[in-house]
């Protein structure tokens, strides 16, 4: 029987999976999350209340949140989805603003985003079904490079962009190296390849900003190994179990 007992001779395979890392597999929030639903008793398991996230669940075993059943984890999915700008990456916006989630095709799982993209921000967002993994995607010793075309406006020198790639420290908040070249420039118009790997919030427009550059327009075209190409605006394309496999070690079953 599940419950908050651990056995320490045995594996988490024999006993089960903590109920947190259930949760997030199941898309129903981050791992630290599911943690947090525990800990204001908003889950139950077998209809008892869960007192720990050292609980774990077996197969047949009846998950809850705030009294609605769970549906099992499926098998781990990854999306790529080409979002437009005007869209909030969230599951719910207090200020009634149109949302991701909101705006994506009919028949898809309940997915969570890796990482987000602002209001007017566009392009490449990763999205997926199990929120252990992205959370794994989002942090930042991963390592991945994102890439963005950012236009800005405004005077530009390129011997500012050079600088970016020892790192800046604005306001108090230290920005790790930026790779920034000019693509194109008409006027005080220009186009920009911009890569970074911790891709704090609103980081590239505080550091051009900061350049006195104002960003018209930011695309993101590349996460990691997962690119944005032809995908059109408002598209969802999943990536195939062979890619996760070769990309991220995971061990997918087919669909």
């Amino acid at each position: 029987m599940s419950g908050d007992e651990e056995d320490k001779g045995g594996t988490e395979t024999a006993r089960g999976e903590r109920i947190a890392k259930w949760l997030a597999r199941a898309g129903v929030a981050s791992r630290r999350d599911a943690e947090r639903l525990i800990a204001e008793g908003r889950v139950a398991l077998n209809r008892r209340r869960v007192e720990t996230p050292a609980t774990f669940v077996r197969p047949g075993d009846v998950v809850a949140v705030d009294g609605r059943p769970v549906a099992p984890p499926e098998r781990t999915r990854l999306f790529r989805y080409h979002k437009p700008p005007g869209l909030v990456t969230t599951h719910r916006d207090p200020q009634g603003r149109p949302t991701v989630f909101e705006r994506l095709p009919p028949g898809l799982p309940r997915l969570v985003s890796v990482g987000r993209l602002d209001l007017t921000s566009e392009g490449l967002l990763l999205l997926t079904n199990d929120g252990a993994l992205a959370r794994r995607l989002e942090l930042p010793a991963q390592g991945w490079l994102r890439r963005y075309r950012v236009r800005v406006y405004g005077k530009l020198d390129e011997r500012d962009l050079a600088a970016l790639a020892k790192g800046v420290t604005i306001d108090g908040v230290a920005y790790g190296p930026i790779e920034a070249a000019l693509d194109s420039r008409h006027g005080l118009i220009s186009w920009l390849t911009v890569s970074l790997r911790e891709g704090k919030n609103r980081e590239i427009r505080r550091v051009m900003e900061h350049l006195g550059l104002q960003v018209t327009r930011l695309i993101r075209v590349a996460y990691g190994p997962f690119q944005l190409g032809s995908l059109p605006r408002g598209a969802v394309e999943e990536v195939s179990p062979k890619v996760l496999r070769e990309q991220l070690g995971l061990e997918v079953a087919p669909p």
